[in-house]
């Protein structure tokens, strides 16, 4: 297939989450085709899976299709429960590694990993480090000769914690994905002392996320938010504010699918290649694969609602804060050496008003 010519792209985003270890060869063939051979994401690409509680990372600035590194990672299966990947469309930031997803830092003793598909104009160093009459009031303000070392745009309050000036995460690059990324961690950091539940984390992450899109309101409704954000070996949330860039047909969301018995054939949309799950998969095996778009052109694939936050863990999408219990009763909680555990989880439980099913058989 030939580049598409459509103009104002974004960049790509894929995810894989799974119930026992699997590779991602499959998928990430057809995906790094659109990395400058089917489409047009050819300003670098990044894929992250978690081996334990440890991240294996891997980041090219050159496109994906032609990328020695790319070819390697689809050429040598290796397994995960847990991965994300990014192909980029540089519209802030140079082409340059320090600009490529996903994102890494370490939080309560816990690797998280982030990749963003949109514009978010509050996180835009350009506007947020600006002096003019429309800097948004909230925005820090600087002195020209200080205008490099501003400090991020700070998010929280609708969890409950104000800006202190202390910025304890900051991008290294030069993208509104990376401040994005650097202000979550902020806020979430700055509100818990204990390692929060599931449910409690993905209120707490929906309530951000709600709060980005308001506080970005403020120019002409133009947000786009898109991202998947891995926080362990098994967990990865998807959120997805959909859009199109003015003048643009492209559709920026995110899909999902989840593969499990009875397994099929399945053909990618990006190349001429299949596959026939059936003979290389076990009956324990189950994946939930997250897209911008659907990567395969036989399979049904489900767009992710505006506003809507999805955990993802066991390769299972949870769509509600009380269904991530779930995931807690198969002990796929936060984990961490160095942060305790909330030891309330029952009452967290309660709060939800968790259906009584979820007790049953279980040591509660």
């Amino acid at each position: 297939k030939s580049a598409t010519t459509t103009q104002l792209q974004m960049c790509q985003l894929m995810g894989m989450n799974c119930a026992a270890l699997t590779d991602f060869t499959f998928s990430f063939r057809g995906f790094a085709r659109r990395g400058g051979d089917t489409d047009v994401h050819s300003h670098g690409w990044g894929l992250c899976f978690y081996d334990g509680k440890g991240i294996r990372a891997f980041h090219d600035s050159e496109p994906a299709a032609d990328s020695l590194l790319a070819e390697f990672l689809q050429t040598h299966p290796v397994k995960t429960f847990n991965m994300v990947s990014h192909i980029r469309y540089a519209t802030r930031g140079a082409v340059r590694l320090e600009n490529v997803h996903p994102f890494q830092r370490e939080m309560w003793g816990i690797s998280w990993c982030f990749a963003h598909n949109g514009d978010v104009s509050y996180f835009d160093r350009n506007i947020f480090a600006a002096n003019d009459a429309d800097c948004p009031a909230s925005a820090p303000k600087v002195n020209e000769s200080n205008r490099s070392c501003v400090k991020i745009p700070w998010i929280g309050r609708s969890i409950g914690v104000e800006d202190t000036g202390e910025r304890y995460y900051n991008p290294i690059g030069k993208t509104d994905s990376e401040a994005m990324f650097c202000a979550l961690l902020n806020a979430l950091r700055a509100r818990f002392d204990t390692l929060p539940s599931l449910p409690v984390l993905h209120g707490a992450i929906a309530s951000l996320c709600n709060e980005v899109v308001a506080l970005d309101s403020q120019y002409d409704g133009t947000t786009i938010f898109n991202f998947l954000l891995g926080c362990g070996p098994h967990l990865q949330f998807a959120y997805s504010w959909p859009g199109s860039r003015e003048g643009s047909k492209v559709w920026n969301g995110l899909h999902y699918l989840v593969r499990e018995p009875p397994f099929g054939s399945a053909h990618l949309s990006d190349c001429d290649y299949s596959i026939n799950f059936a003979t290389v998969t076990k009956d324990d095996d189950r994946v939930a694969v997250i897209a911008t778009s659907p990567l395969t052109d036989d399979e049904d694939w489900v767009e992710v609602k505006k506003g809507q936050l999805i955990l993802f863990d066991d390769g299972l999408p949870h769509l509600a804060p009380d269904d991530c219990f779930e995931a807690e009763l198969r002990e796929h909680g936060l984990v961490s050496d160095v942060m305790p555990r909330n030891s309330q989880l029952e009452v967290d439980m309660r709060r939800y008003q968790l259906r009584k099913e979820f007790f049953q058989g279980e040591a509660i």
